[in-house]
This record gives structure tokens, C-alpha cells and sequence, in this order.
């Protein structure tokens, strides 16, 4: 179990090397996933002072006089929940175009900006958008794994461990929060999730929109969660509910904004027509999902098929995490043709370097399970350097030119280990 204590983020040198360069950086992710603590424990260490718009005198001061609270402002400021005050950004540039010394403004914010293109515009080219998700495996582990590089590199270490079992379960249950990770037991995590959720749709959803329909929310984050690692069909999430399509279109745009849901781009080329262009579906944590879903761990270790799509959405957020504080960026997609084969995970890095993953619960593999695989393979050439399906097994297994068997626990441990 994770203790309280601080646990070292892998962005932190990210974010010091922005800090050295650029006058404003924003850390955005999910409320409560860490970014406040990520942000102070860099912010003490080179003499920032704090404000939060949490604290409802310091939010009614910015929201008064947003111009006179900027240029009182320290010159290294953290500005905590910064969605909350978004008339602050022109102030901002006013200061910073005056004087562009880099590390000027640390912004905090639970909202994603990019989703609003006239508030990240306002900083274009003067502030660093760095995204933090909630803790990976490799954190919580204390080292990082390197297996993307490797993946990426074409060419995987040897490694052995041994099978996951029940811990499977157990991982996807618990999820990444740093506060819920620190309960003691399975039900006081699920308890903390739940009222995570109720904070979520009773302060940060109506701070972006006045709406009427808030009961609808954690329901449709449910129904989300069922559908976690599928194609995204509007017309399915919206089946349940009293409500048009756009509507549940225009709620579930908020769900993205504030990093609770995301969708997975399909990887295609115009070239070939017989790829299907629609996205994934995935759940931005799995001890989120697991909370709204109800289940506790001997409950997914029963249900099989959702614990295979839990997995699926587990792997990908790993993945997610660990490519956030890599050197080279890396975007991540899915694979699907029209004949039924398809890829899980696509990541790309440049234009040349493409790998695929597929993601098993079993223990065993065989042959079929590459299928997707080669198909990704025959189509891409020389630019597909590895492909991976990731099982519960006990070693790293060649299945083919550039194909492998690799245990689940690779991803985030380190080759060689036990």
C-alpha cells in the first residue's frame, strides 16, 4: 500500500527544464492526481510563492481585479487552479510580454485549455503545456522501466517474472490517485472515488457550464466506464438517457475537458481505404472506473470480459504516463480494418518508428493473437519496428520477425527483474 508520503514525480525534470526557458508553464491534468504537490515541491526549492483559487478571498480578489492581482504578483508565482479565473491569461501576457524572464508564472489548472483555443492562444509562445496524470506503475515503483524505448528501439531485453494472477485485479482496482492509493483498504478507495466523482460534478462542471442536468453526469461516466476500451458510438452512450445526442455529445466534451475520459484516435492513411476512421473510448483511471462500476476485486476477477477491458485502458494510461516524461514525444493511437483485424495500442514516435500492442488477459498465447499485428505490420513496411502482445506470462517469447509474447509486468518493471 502506498503511504502518504510524497512520491517523486518522473515529470519534475520536465518541468525544471521549462521552467529554465520559458516565463509561464502550466502542469493540466485531473483534479487531485498531483499537480499542487508536483508544483510547491519545485516551487520550494527555487523560492516561488503559492496562491490557490481554491481559497475563495484570493479567487474573489483575481476575479475583481485580474489585471492589479497579476501585477502585484511575486516574480516567481504558483497560480493554483488557474480554469478557475480564465480572464487571468490576458493579464498574464500583458506582464510577460513586458518582460520575458523565463519561470515567471507556474499555472495549475484541472481543466484542459487546449480544448479552449482562445485561453491557450493568449500564451502561444510564451508558456509550456505540460500534462500530468495520476501515478504510473513506475512511480509507484521508484524507477522507470525504459520498455517504450525499447519497444520503439526494436529490440527487447530479456526479462522473466512471474505471473500476475489476482494482482491484475488488484492494480486495476486501485487506480493512480496519490490520496486514494493512501486509504488503507479496498472500500475506503472505492468511498474516496465515489465522493471524488460528487466534488467533480458539484464545483468543477458547473465552473465550465451552468447546466441543469448535473444528476446525469457521474451516470454517464458510468455508462462510460462500461464502454471503456470500445469504438466510441454516441448513439450507445446516449441510449440510456432522457436527453438528445448533442446534449450528451456536449457533456461528455466536458468529462474530456476536465481529463476524466479521453478518445483514442484511429491510426490510418488516406491511402488505405479500408481502415476504420472511428475513435476509442478509454477512461482517464481504472480505480475511477472500477468505483462507478462497483466492482471490487473478486467481482472483476469474475467478470472476465470487463476485467479484459479494464486491462486494455490500464495498459494505455501506463503507457500514457511513462511517454509524458520521455525525451521524444510519442503519440499513441488505435488500429482497425475493416476485415475485424485491429492493433489496441498504436504508439508512433516521428514518422518512421511505429509499434503496435495488443493486450491479453490470458496466461497463454498463440499464433491468432498477432493477427492484427501482421496485418499492421504488411501495411506500414519498414516503418513497423516491433509489435508486442502483452499476456500474463512469465517470459518474453519471438513470435515471428519483429513480433513478441511480452508479460504484462514488463511494461512497468525493468528487464532482468524478477
Amino acid at each position: 500500500m502506498v503511504r502518504s508520503a510524497y512520491i517523486p514525480r518522473f515529470l519534475k525534470k520536465r518541468l525544471e527544464d521549462a521552467l529554465a526557458d520559458t516565463p509561464v508553464v502550466l502542469i493540466h491534468g485531473p483534479r487531485q492526481c498531483g499537480k499542487t504537490t508536483l508544483a510547491q515541491h519545485v516551487g520550494s526549492e527555487l523560492g516561488y510563492t503559492y496562491r490557490s483559487f481554491d481559497d475563495r478571498d484570493v479567487l474573489a480578489a483575481a476575479r475583481e481585479d485580474p489585471v492589479g492581482f497579476i501585477e502585484e504578483s511575486a516574480d516567481r508565482t504558483i497560480l493554483d487552479e488557474i480554469q478557475r479565473v480564465p480572464e487571468l491569461f490576458v493579464s498574464i501576457k500583458r506582464v510577460v510580454d513586458r518582460e520575458r524572464t523565463p519561470g515567471r508564472f507556474i499555472l495549475t489548472g484541472s481543466s484542459n485549455i487546449l480544448l479552449i483555443p482562445r485561453l491557450s492562444d493568449s500564451l502561444a509562445g510564451r508558456m509550456e503545456i505540460i500534462r500530468l496524470h495520476p501515478l504510473s506503475r513506475c512511480e509507484l515503483n521508484g524507477r522507470e522501466s525504459g520498455f517504450l524505448e525499447e519497444l520503439l528501439g526494436g529490440a527487447l531485453h530479456p526479462y522473466r517474472s512471474e505471473r500476475l494472477g489476482r494482482e491484475v485485479a488488484s492494480l486495476i482496482a486501485s487506480g493512480g490517485f496519490p490520496a486514494a492509493l493512501a486509504r488503507s483498504t479496498e472500500r475506503r478507495r472505492s468511498n474516496w472515488y465515489r465522493n471524488y466523482i460528487d466534488t467533480i460534478t458539484q464545483r468543477d462542471i458547473q465552473d465550465l457550464a451552468r447546466i441543469k442536468g448535473l444528476t446525469t453526469i457521474p451516470k454517464l461516466l458510468e455508462a462510460a466506464s462500461s464502454r471503456t476500451a470500445q469504438l466510441f458510438k454516441l448513439t450507445e452512450l446516449a441510449g440510456p438517457f432522457d436527453l438528445s445526442r448533442p446534449t450528451i455529445g456536449e457533456y461528455l466534451t466536458l468529462l474530456e475537458r476536465l481529463f476524466l475520459v479521453e478518445r483514442l484516435p484511429p491510426w490510418y492513411s488516406n491511402r488505405m481505404k479500408r481502415l476504420l476512421k472511428m475513435p476509442k473510448l478509454h477512461l482517464g483511471d481504472t480505480g475511477l472506473a472500477c468505483a462507478l462500476l462497483g466492482q471490487t476485486v473478486d467481482s472483476l476477477s469474475a467478470n472476465r470480459t470487463l476485467m479484459g477491458q479494464l486491462l486494455e485502458t490500464f495498459v494505455y494510461q501506463e503507457l500514457r504516463r511513462q511517454a509524458g516524461w520521455g525525451e521524444v514525444p510519442i503519440r499513441f493511437h488505435h488500429f482497425r480494418h475493416k476485415d475485424g483485424a485491429e492493433v489496441d495500442v498504436v504508439a508512433e514516435q516521428g514518422i518512421d518508428r511505429i509499434a503496435g500492442l495488443e493486450v491479453k488477459l490470458s496466461a497463454t498465447i498463440d499464433a491468432k493473437d498477432f493477427r492484427g499485428l501482421k496485418k499492421l505490420s504488411s501495411m506500414l513496411g519498414d516503418r513497423f519496428v516491433a509489435g508486442a502482445v502483452l499476456y500474463d506470462g512469465e517470459e518474453i517469447l519471438p513470435f515471428g520477425r519483429k513480433l513478441w509474447a511480452v508479460p504484462l509486468s514488463r511494461v512497468w518493471d525493468q528487464a532482468g527483474e524478477l
